[in-house]
Order: structure tokens, then C-alpha cells, then sequence
């Protein structure tokens, strides 16, 4: 795991572009991270969370609810979100600069997480964390975006680390594979203007 003081210098470029989007005259900023499985995504955005007034979305809570989970779906590449009910939802009204319902989907019951609902008042910065946050379905509404990139042994043991080794087998067959591939389909890393890669110096 890396300790507070290797992140504040390593998330410090993405600090600095979110105080040059902060001087820009636009009434309402978003902010994309995407990148590969185990690299970072949530512990930046919730980095950056702690130092901006902002809004902070995840796409991990919006998982494929079960009448989603075709076999067409799940082979699509990118088709792995619920990118549907997150644009209408969530970018939609950040976008329009209105509240959001916010819905969490859990994966792990199958169904909506009732007791996390809640309503999101307008914020001027935006961040949007999680793969598939740059789905080409959502558009390029973002004024910014950070990729976040590992490298692969670094990757499992984050993986590990995170999840422990009971669903480590379908990360190596199915969830990192499903990650690499949307994000050489849609060119991911080449679309963002920072690319911030996991470091750490026992694997090195």
C-alpha cells in the first residue's frame, strides 16, 4: 500500500490541473478518471474529493442489473457498466447543473442499495471515477481526464491486496481482460491529458 506522502506527490500533477480548471470562466467542470483495474482510481478521486469542494461519482455503483446481463452485453466491449442509467441519471443533471438521485447499485446482492440513495446538490466541479468512466456512450463532456495505469504483477497484488484471493481467478480470466480491452478498443490512455501510473518500490 502507499502512504499519504507518496501520494500527495504523485496525485500533485492532477492537483495542479484541477486549480487551472478552477480559474476557467465555466460555470460547470467535469473531471474523468479511468484507467486499469488495481492502478488508483478511487484512492485519487477520493485525493482529490479531500482537496476540492467538488462531487464525486462512481461507476462502480452502477453495476449490470440482472435483466442487463445478456450474453450480447456481456461480450460488448465497454458493456460491463450500466452506462445507460448512469448518463440519464447522473450526467444528465450535472450537466444541466441540477441535483442528482444518486442510486447505487450493489453487485454483490443484485440490487439496488436503498439504505446509499440519496440526493446530490449541483457542485461546479465534478469527478467522474471508475473504468468505463470514459465510455464513448457518455459522449467527451469532460474538461479534463486522468488515466491511471499499473503494471501487471503490481496489479494482482493490489488486486489481492483489495479483495483478497477468493475472486482473484476471475479477475486474471474475466475482469482485467474485459478492462484492457475496452481501454485499447477506445483508445483510453491516448484520449487523456495525464497518465499517473501505480508505483511501488517493493515491485520495482
Amino acid at each position: 500500500m502507499e502512504d499519504k506522502t507518496q501520494n500527495n506527490k504523485r496525485f500533485q500533477p492532477a492537483v495542479e490541473a484541477i486549480r487551472r480548471l478552477l480559474k476557467s470562466d465555466r460555470q460547470i467542470l467535469l473531471l474523468a478518471i479511468d484507467g486499469r483495474t488495481g492502478a488508483g482510481k478511487t484512492t485519487i478521486a477520493k485525493y482529490l474529493a479531500s482537496r476540492f469542494d467538488c462531487n464525486l461519482f462512481h461507476l462502480d455503483d452502477y453495476y449490470l442489473q440482472a435483466h442487463q446481463r445478456t450474453p450480447e452485453r456481456l461480450h460488448e466491449v465497454g458493456g460491463n457498466v450500466d452506462y445507460e442509467r448512469f448518463k440519464e441519471e447522473v450526467l444528465l443533471p450535472v450537466l444541466a447543473g441540477e441535483k442528482v438521485h444518486y442510486r447505487p447499485f450493489n453487485y454483490l446482492t443484485m440490487d439496488f442499495d436503498d439504505a446509499y440513495a440519496r440526493d446530490i446538490p449541483p457542485k461546479r466541479l465534478n469527478i467522474f471515477e471508475g473504468t468505463y468512466s470514459m465510455h464513448p456512450y457518455f459522449g467527451d463532456p469532460f474538461q479534463y481526464h486522468i488515466f491511471m495505469d499499473v503494471k501487471y504483477p503490481q496489479q494482482i497484488a493490489n488486486v489481492i491486496d483489495r479483495q483478497g484471493t477468493a475472486e482473484l481467478d476471475d479477475y486474471i480470466d474475466k475482469w482485467i481482460p474485459k478492462t484492457d480491452r475496452y481501454i485499447d478498443a477506445f483508445k483510453v490512455q491516448e484520449r487523456c491529458e495525464l497518465t499517473i501510473a501505480f508505483e511501488s518500490e517493493s515491485l520495482v
